[in-house]
């Protein structure tokens, strides 16, 4: 086995990462039942929202898998890395609550101080070891989904009532520097972190926003929310000026934006250039017409990898794939740099 390309991967955000944090949590976002994870090892659902490996698990860097930090014990995994992301959860507190419980983006910040404190200082002797360790970590944020999806765009929030577009992007823009701030005051210098997908192509907005109450005929390829996707390129186009700034006055950070947005985009309206058959509707059998999670014990489509969506929600693992593949070595997708420079910075 070689060396790992870094020495930590630590994973915080939402359900397109969460690999089991909220498995024991009282919360309708879970997914620790079948179909989900029928293409992963042993094909048990351990929590993952697809049918396979997530971006986290492809990313990887030579590391372990990061395992979920509810429930786990082993102080090893400190020094490898854990995995705080939580379904549901958001750049705000307040959202996914609805759903029940989960980790803010705070929270998940929150358990890695104490990973820090309580296991990493264990293991570490003196600050210095440590110090060296964490700027060398890499560490990826993928949020924003939620606080749109759970949020904003759920009318029993207030945040709508409170906030034009652009004033709700800019609040969000606001709290997640905080958290960045957060995160670099605790020794972390190497950040990947995401744009928000075009959420008005996601089966849950897109089949619900075009159908109504028409039955459950197959969507149309293509068809996306534009109301929904102008909302997020308000807050996509301000993300990057707010992480130059961020490194321009933060001695020695680095940060890698996933321009996924376009990326989703192309595929989702140019599925053939890409190898799907479907990019709008569900791989698996979803409560309410294919807008939520898969039914448990379901049988899925017989050909995930065609389907760019496994769920209501999220995409298959072949999507994934196809992502890091252009993450790591290419300039498509990554900017300033890509994630083998990041690494090697």
């Amino acid at each position: 086995k070689s060396d790992p390309l870094a020495p930590a991967l630590y994973v915080f955000g939402d359900s397109l990462v969460d690999n089991g944090n909220n498995n024991l949590l009282p919360t309708l976002a879970r997914a620790n039942y079948a179909p989900y994870g029928v293409g992963f090892h042993g094909r048990v659902p351990l929590g993952r929202f697809n049918d396979g490996k997530t971006f986290a698990d492809f990313l990887g860097l030579g590391c372990p898998f990061p395992p979920p930090y509810a429930g786990q014990h082993n102080p090893n995994y400190a020094l490898t890395g854990y995995n705080y992301a939580s379904a549901a959860g958001g750049i705000l507190p307040e959202t996914g609550s609805r759903l029940g419980k989960c980790y803010s983006f705070n929270e998940q910040i929150d358990m890695f101080e104490q990973t820090i404190e309580l296991q990493m200082s264990q293991i570490f002797k003196d600050s210095t070891q440590l110090s060296k360790h964490l700027p060398k970590s890499i560490i990826l944020v993928i949020i924003g989904h939620n606080d749109y999806l759970n949020n904003y765009n759920d009318p029993l929030y207030l945040s709508n009532k409170l906030y034009k577009p652009l004033q709700f992007a800019q609040l969000l823009l606001d709290a997640l520097s905080k958290q960045l701030q957060r995160l670099y005051d605790l020794g972390v210098r190497k950040v990947i972190i995401n744009e928000v997908a075009p959420l008005g192509c996601i089966p849950t907005v897109a089949r619900r926003t075009r159908l109504g109450a028409q039955g459950t005929r197959l969507m149309a390829q293509g068809m996306c929310d534009d109301k929904v996707n102008d909302m997020v390129l308000l807050y996509n186009e301000l993300l990057p000026s707010m992480l130059h700034n961020f490194m321009s006055t933060h001695e020695g950070s680095y940060y890698v934006l996933l321009n996924i947005y376009p990326l989703v985009y192309d595929i989702i309206t140019k599925p053939d250039n890409y190898g799907f058959n479907d990019t709008s509707n569900p791989c698996c059998t979803t409560w309410l017409n294919g807008t939520l999670l898969c039914i448990p014990d379901s049988i899925p489509c017989s050909n995930p990898n065609k389907y760019f969506y496994w769920d209501g929600y999220h995409p298959s693992e072949s999507f994934y794939s196809l992502l890091i593949s252009r993450s790591v070595y290419g300039s498509s997708v990554c900017s300033p740099i890509n994630i083998k420079q990041l690494v090697e910075v």
